[in-house]
């Protein structure tokens, strides 16, 4: 797939920010030899350079004719190298060359193009083409897209993000050139409501649709279901209201995965019939950064039939939670969620947060408690809450000090060394730091004193409780 203007996965449930502007084509007319993978095509062309000013008004021709000749793009022999094609018949007065080493996958972003040019040459050469990316050209006539689109009889995948077109008018004539696409691309093109739906309406297999940064805040219904959309791809825009996103089930009964992320969704609004009847093959949702702050929210994802993988960071419900805490009272509320923001939830995951959830609401009266705690006692019984046990290490620690027949309560700090401790025993015991010799007395062993004869070793590596003893010793002379 042509990953230009496409930032997730194909399961579209990636971490990743939902759009991310990516790298433009380098000039189009001087660019490395093609290998025919759109990612290794990309990687080539890592640095950004702007068309050159001539380049305004190209036609898609050109640049294919430019861009893919044998002196930009040599034919070389291997699995996915770019192919020789050569027009079955000869074309009169055409400007292209006689052969172009053409790969399947073509990637034209922002490469100036705004019209077709003729759609005989185009034909003559593209008839193996299955991707194409247009992403970033100065493409704002419906009709030079459908000229394009019309003679690439394979065409499966098509990216037009970043192309003027807000404003403009796609007739139905034109619509239906887009027939045999399965996957379309169209982020920030800023296309209406009405133009998706005609789209969608003359495109009997689409499969996967991305209207990501389109501004949209609401949509209208189709009277005209698209039953084969399985991907649904429409980050970063405005829809608010739950009763938007309610008219997509009706509109892609198929729908397997659905991402908006970035849209601020305020609540999800409907009861469980109507969503399992309005959405019952979704598998996987991405509502990351929405608006959500209601655990009631969260308890309706368990409504979707089918849903598997959820997606749910930077939720404002959420904030107050440490990240364990979050991960745990997610996965409790959501039983049938194998996947949470893109990690295996695991049996003793699932129980160990089950649990978690239990001793959280020990104390939550009565009739704030979730619905959810109420089927998790009759699983696990009511917990005891967990023993709190300080397993920081000991900073001080009360001892006896006893040198010859002088005894002393002395309290010491555990992160300094043995040395430093023999300099705080000089004032106690009328002793220079190099007269005394030092032994630990644990109370509680059966063993016998342990010398403190490692001047750097820090007290806390000892294991020094209170009552213990310290003994000094005077060194003889």
């Amino acid at each position: 797939m042509i990953i230009s203007d496409i930032n997730h996965t194909h399961s579209g449930v990636s971490d990743r920010s939902p759009v991310q502007k990516q790298h433009q084509t380098a000039d189009c007319g001087h660019i490395k030899p093609d290998t025919g993978s759109a990612e290794e095509e990309a990687a080539q062309q890592e640095s950004v350079m702007e068309p050159p000013e001539d380049r305004e008004g190209r036609s898609f021709v050109e640049v294919i004719n430019e861009k893919y000749s044998p002196e930009n793009f040599p034919y070389r022999r291997g699995p996915g190298m770019g192919v020789v094609v050569v027009p079955t018949a000869g074309l009169q007065g055409s400007p292209m060359k006689d052969r172009l080493n053409l790969p399947s996958v073509l990637v034209l972003n922002g490469c100036g193009i705004s019209k077709a040019g003729d759609q005989a040459e185009i034909a003559a050469f593209c008839a193996h083409v299955i991707e194409l990316d247009l992403s970033h050209n100065n493409l704002q006539d419906w009709q030079e897209i459908s000229k394009i689109v019309s003679s690439i009889p394979n065409l499966e995948f098509l990216n037009l993000s970043s192309n003027p077109l807000a404003g403009t008018t796609l007739e139905p004539q034109c619509a239906e050139a887009f027939s045999r696409v399965r996957r379309l691309v169209l982020n920030n093109t800023q296309i209406s409501w009405d133009t998706v739906m005609l789209l969608t309406q003359n495109i009997p297999e689409l499969e996967e649709l991305f209207l990501c940064l389109n501004e949209y805040s609401s949509v209208s219904a189709s009277s005209v279901a698209c039953p084969t959309l399985r991907l649904l791809h429409i980050t970063d825009n405005s829809l608010h209201d739950w009763a938007e996103v309610g008219k997509f089930g009706s509109m892609f009964p198929s729908l397997d995965t659905l991402i908006m992320a970035n849209n601020n969704l305020a609540s999800i609004q409907d009861n469980k019939d109507i969503l399992a009847r309005l959405f019952p093959n979704l598998r996987r949702i991405n509502l990351n950064n929405s608006g959500l702050n209601r655990w009631e929210d969260i308890e309706k994802l368990n409504f979707f039939p089918k849903l598997e993988e959820v997606r749910l960071q930077g939720i404002p419900l959420l904030q107050p939670y440490t990240k364990a805490e979050r991960r745990n009272l997610m996965i409790a509320q959501l039983p049938s969620v194998s996947h949470l923001n893109g990690s295996v939830v695991t049996d003793s995951e699932r129980e160990d947060a089950e649990r978690f959830f239990i001793r959280h609401y020990l104390d939550c009266p009565e009739k704030e408690l979730p619905f959810r705690y109420h089927s998790l006692i009759t699983k696990y019984g009511k917990l005891e809450p967990l023993a709190e046990i300080d397993l920081r290490p000991r900073c001080r620690a009360q001892v006896e000090v006893h040198c010859e027949e002088k005894v002393e309560q002395l309290c010491i700090r555990l992160d300094q060394t043995v040395a430093e401790l023999k300099k705080q025993l000089t004032t106690v015991v009328q002793l220079s730091t190099n007269s005394m010799r030092l032994y630990y007395i644990d109370k509680d062993s059966a063993f016998g004193p342990e010398e403190l004869k490692y001047n750097n070793r820090a007290l806390h590596s000892y294991s020094i409780q209170d009552g213990d003893e310290i003994l000094v010793v005077p060194k003889t002379k």
